[in-house]
């Protein structure tokens, strides 16, 4: 009995030490802006390197593919959770084709910006580079939010505050907390939770319209969030659903099709 009862207590010790471990190393966990992916791609496209104040310490180092503001609509791309501005170059060789300007920034902590990533931080971020574009004479009306993974949640977040011409988000989950159940379904992530992102629940709040796209081969964020952030969104609305892409799209000639038509469409 003395054995059990020393056992269960130790097990017990474990799991809360645990619980404190990822209570404080979580955004490690969340956010990783070392991890690089795609690193091959070579750039097929004109850009400039700009530098986005959010205040005096952060600045968002950028990439704007400017074709004409007056003109052309504007793509902002809010990345996902991993790697930096180059890891995207696959997108922007396609991206490039259509007759849109585009603003992909980085987060802070990412690509040797000053500052760590939380929610709310990516939040301000978002809200500096929408700024920028406003500053430069581009109405939000003109303004395309491109919402990639994490990147989905503060595209979600920044169309339940204001209206833009329209919304697209890639690979999109329905909250951190609904992910995080899948990956750590022994722990209280509830109550551990600092970022939340909960898209689900600000969906219905978004009146621009909306292109969602996702593959059922995701293994990182089921295809099944996709398909539930779709039926509840507002009309109007767009699907882009495919059996073979997994995490990252593929960005093909019937993705930058269906793109091309749903931008034209706005």
């Amino acid at each position: 009995m003395k054995y059990l009862y020393l056992t269960l207590s130790s097990i017990l010790v474990g799991y809360l030490i645990l619980l404190i471990f990822i209570y404080f190393y979580q955004r490690n966990l969340l956010y990783h802006p070392t991890e690089n992916n795609y690193q091959d791609d070579k750039i097929q496209f004109e850009y400039d390197e700009i530098f986005i104040k959010v205040d005096e310490k952060i600045k968002l180092k950028s990439w704007l593919i400017k074709k004409d503001f007056k003109k052309y609509k504007t793509l902002i791309i809010f990345h996902g959770n991993a790697g930096h501005l180059s890891n995207r170059i696959y997108k922007l060789n396609e991206l490039f084709k259509l007759n849109i300007n585009v603003l992909l920034i980085s987060w802070r902590g990412f690509s040797g910006n000053e500052g760590s990533p939380t929610e709310e931080n990516l939040y301000s971020d978002a809200e500096a580079a929408i700024n920028w574009l406003n500053e430069q004479k581009i109405s939000n009306n003109k303004i395309i939010l491109y919402g990639e993974s994490l990147g989905s949640g503060v595209a979600v977040e920044m169309g339940k505050r204001k209206n833009f011409n329209s919304i697209i988000l890639e690979s999109p989950f329905t909250s951190i907390e609904n992910s995080a159940k899948i990956y750590y379904p022994y722990l209280p992530v509830k109550v551990l939770l600092k970022d939340r992102y909960d898209s689900i629940s600000k969906i219905k709040k978004i009146n621009s319209p909306i292109f969602i796209m996702h593959g059922k081969k995701d293994d990182v964020i089921p295809f099944s969030m996709g398909k539930e952030m779709f039926e509840k969104a507002n009309n109007p609305k767009y699907s882009y659903f495919t059996s073979d892409d997994d995490h990252m799209m593929e960005f093909n000639p019937q993705l930058l099709n269906a793109l091309k038509n749903f931008i034209e469409e706005y």
